[in-house]
C-alpha cells in the first residue's frame, strides 16, 4: 500500500483530522481530539500504529510476522502494522476501521463525529 492511498482512506474516516504534534516524521491521525493511526512517513517501507483490541491484538500478532507490539504505545493496545505488501489491503483497512471504532466509541458522545 503506498503513502497516498493509506492517506486517503485515513482522513475519509468522519471527523478524521491530520496534524504532526511530535515531529515532522509522525503524521497523527485523530478523531474528537484522540488519536487512532500514527504514521511514519519516512520509514520504508510505511509503518502505522493503530489502537487495537487486546485480545485481538495478539491474535493479530500470531497471524502477521508485519504486526508488531505498538511502537512507543502502550503494547497491550496498539500494534505496529509494517505496510510490506504481506498484508492485504483490506485487511489492512479493516485494522483501521477497527481503530477508528474503538477511538470513537471512547469519545464523549458531544466529540462524536455525526454520520
Amino acid at each position: 500500500m503506498n503513502f497516498e492511498t493509506l492517506l486517503g482512506y485515513l482522513l475519509q474516516k468522519p471527523g478524521a483530522t491530520e496534524d504532526f504534534p511530535f515531529d515532522n516524521q509522525t503524521l497523527v491521525i485523530k478523531v474528537g481530539g484522540k488519536m487512532f493511526a500514527l504514521v511514519g512517513i519516512k520509514n520504508d517501507p510505511l509503518r502505522i500504529n493503530l489502537k487495537c483490541d487486546p485480545i485481538k491484538a495478539e491474535f493479530l500478532r500470531q497471524q502477521h510476522p508485519a504486526v508488531l507490539p505498538g511502537y512507543h504505545m502502550n503494547k497491550r493496545h496498539w500494534n505496529t502494522v509494517v505496510l510490506d505488501d504481506t498484508i492485504a489491503d483490506a485487511e489492512i483497512f479493516t485494522m483501521i476501521d477497527d481503530s477508528y471504532d474503538l477511538v470513537v466509541q471512547g469519545l464523549p458522545k458531544v466529540r462524536r463525529p455525526k454520520v
